[in-house]
């Protein structure tokens, strides 16, 4: 059935990619709220004199109040207008992570990043129903490559800034939480400038092409259906290997290896800078691969399965040493880490329009849960070993897990859809 847009929602081709600058701008501003506590992990528990599971325990508490945000925004976000919700979470994390500066103890820290995790969990449900609305079938892992990549630019930028805002007080990390709350403000107006409620509405059928609505699934029946337990295990885990090495990686690198903070938070922008060239590639090399094959699926398979084999190059972190070996293996695993995620993203858009923001909230809770409990087993087994390398070699394997259920399993049919 072909759609047309009403008069009011008319818009350049351009402007629909202006809209996936906007959603890589709030990636941006979601991962730099989130990356401050990892860039200021060493400082924070050396203040607040905090062993290898507590640390574990803040990042575990994030990712179970991820996952309840994850259910509850996700089913928001297919009944109320996304341009109103989506400023009503931005706005809430930014507040969070501003108050995350006067947290006076380990305790304080949690709460506040039980409200950050809640908050942040609405990001994810907004811009995947966005980027759905806005972009046909084809264009849908290049628009999620746009968004996803966001994350990498505020991790990127972060370690930069909070260089500049640290001193040697032991306490200057407070203020690097405070400028990075503040940065929230900007993207509101953006949005609202950009968006209207109309924009993001589902586009109606021209009068004389009008034809039998198709049934709508039930929600109950998508969520047990192949494609949905597919989900269920690729994003458990693609996202358990990429909250590993974002929340470990400074500690790795100057508690496991003797880099200094200085050299550790460098290295993190640029590794950061790897990722973001690993999740857009992904998505212009789905793109080509899909023009020239003819298969959407196959072509996101195989984007797939190379980042997968990029992220396992993790295996050799056991026997690397300090130097630029191992730095090296880290940004090939980095770009393999988050080059999955917009692959991902476009194959739970081929489960259904309608119910969008519920498969993504939905698939959230799987994406956080067992991400969540592997922090609190990785920070128990650092200590148990003195050592970070065992798991890190372990977590980079999972996404080459995930391509077998795709590969095998998927019905690729809808794939080859344009719209």
């Amino acid at each position: 059935m072909t759609s047309h847009p009403a008069p009011d929602r008319i818009r350049p081709e351009r402007w629909k990619w202006m809209v996936c600058g906007l959603l890589l701008l709030a990636s941006a501003i979601n991962y730099m709220d989130r990356q401050t506590l990892a860039n200021a992990s060493v400082r924070i528990t050396r203040e607040f004199h905090l062993n290898q599971a507590q640390y574990g325990e803040i990042e575990a508490v994030f990712g179970y109040s991820f996952a309840a945000g994850s259910l509850v925004f996700g089913w928001l976000a297919d009944r109320v207008s996304i341009r109103w919700l989506y400023a009503l979470v931005l706005a809430a994390w930014s507040a969070v992570g501003f108050a995350t500066s006067f947290a006076p103890d380990y305790h304080g820290l949690l709460a506040c990043r039980i409200l950050l995790g809640f908050f942040e969990a609405g990001h994810w449900p907004c811009g995947i129903r966005t980027t759905r609305a806005l972009l046909v079938a084809r264009e849908r892992s290049l628009g999620n490559s746009v968004l996803q990549s966001g994350t990498s630019l505020g991790a990127v930028i972060t370690p930069l800034m909070m260089r500049m805002l640290m001193t040697a007080e032991l306490g200057s990390w407070r203020l690097a939480f405070q400028v990075v709350g503040a940065v929230g403000l900007l993207w509101l107006v953006l949005w609202f400038w950009l968006i209207r409620d109309a924009d993001l509405a589902p586009a109606q059928p021209a009068a004389s092409e009008s034809q039998p609505t198709r049934p709508i699934p039930s929600l109950w029946k998508l969520l047990f259906s192949r494609r949905m337990l597919i989900v269920f295990v690729v994003i458990a885990c693609i996202n358990t290997t990429w909250q590993l090495l974002r929340a470990w990686m400074p500690k790795f690198l100057q508690e496991g290896r003797g880099y200094s903070e200085a050299e550790a938070l460098y290295f993190n922008s640029a590794w950061y800078v790897a990722t973001d060239i690993g999740c857009i590639g992904a998505g212009l090399l789905a793109v080509w691969l899909a023009k020239r094959s003819g298969s959407v699926h196959r072509a996101r398979v195989l984007v797939f399965l190379l980042c997968g084999i990029l992220c396992a190059t993790g295996v050799l972190v056991p026997v690397l040493g300090h130097g630029w070996v191992l730095l090296a293996m880290l940004l090939a695993a980095g770009a393999g880490a988050l080059g999955v995620f917009p692959i991902y993203h476009a194959f739970t858009q081929d489960i259904s329009a309608e119910h969008q923001g519920k498969i993504t909230g939905i698939a959230g809770v799987a994406a956080w849960i067992l991400p969540a409990k592997a922090q609190q087993l990785f920070g128990a087994l650092a200590d148990h070993l003195g050592s970070f390398d065992r798991g890190l070699a372990l977590a980079a394997c999972l996404p080459l897990l995930a391509v077998a259920p795709l590969w095998f399993f998927w019905n690729d049919t809808p794939s080859k859809s344009t719209h």
